[in-house]
């Protein structure tokens, strides 16, 4: 894909792309969702492509979310953001009133977390289970072993709507081998949701399973540099 300056175009081209992908593996292009990652673009950005007709986005930041969608929610009620970046005990409460969806369900902490926020705010979210495929000790996620019993605990005993499950693979290895070992696991715990693939890699994650692509540069451009 050839990406210019333009959002927009940017997002047209994509779809394109995914609608191919899904075709060529047999699927329904209509069975990919695509989340826009809008993660250090601004409002503005954020908007052009909301005005070209896109309603799913994904931040990684609970205060960045916090304070850059209300305005935009105002304007684009039929909006859908979630969170696919980190999630810290103490933004627990803040995530339940600024998101739609909660992708990084990564360990038993934080599912206590948001099933007391939940019962509290009367406001139950979709969750997918971060899966940690590579074992990578510095990144997060459930160890591929653990995500049957951890699927269980959250669903059976939190209460929680686990639909399914997200990872992001070693930067330094077969993508496609990680997007294999993720559909296998939502597989076999009933899991519709596969939310993989990003910029680099959308297109073999399709052809994976992958229900959810999570794509931002190859949309937005380059992030522009944070403090």
């Amino acid at each position: 894909m050839t990406q210019n300056t333009d959002p927009a175009s940017n997002l047209a081209a994509v779809r394109a792309d995914i609608a191919k992908a899904a075709t060529a593996a047999g699927r329904d292009p209509a069975a990919v969702h695509l989340v826009a990652v809008s993660k250090f673009h601004d409002a503005d950005t954020v908007r052009a492509v909301l005005n070209a007709g896109h309603r799913l986005f994904g931040e990684n930041r609970v205060q960045e979310a916090e304070e850059k969608w209300p305005a935009l929610r105002a304007d684009f009620p039929d909006v859908a953001v979630h969170l696919i970046g980190p999630l810290q005990s103490n933004k627990v409460k803040n995530a339940v009133a600024t998101f739609d969806v909660i992708e990084t369900v990564d360990r038993p902490k934080i599912a206590r977390a948001l099933a007391k926020e939940f019962d509290r705010a009367g406001r139950r979210l979709p969750c997918y289970v971060q899966v940690n495929t590579g074992e990578e000790p510095q990144k997060a996620g459930v160890a591929p072993g653990d995500v049957d019993a951890f699927v269980a605990e959250c669903r059976d005993n939190l209460g929680l709507d686990i639909q399914g499950l997200m990872c992001i693979p070693p930067v330094d290895e077969e993508a496609a081998l990680h997007f294999a070992l993720l559909s296998e696991i939502a597989d076999r715990n009933g899991l519709a949701v596969k939310s993989m693939g990003m910029s680099a890699d959308y297109e073999k994650a399709i052809s994976l399973g992958a229900t959810h692509v999570r794509v931002g540069t190859a949309i937005f451009g380059v992030r522009p540099q944070t403090a």
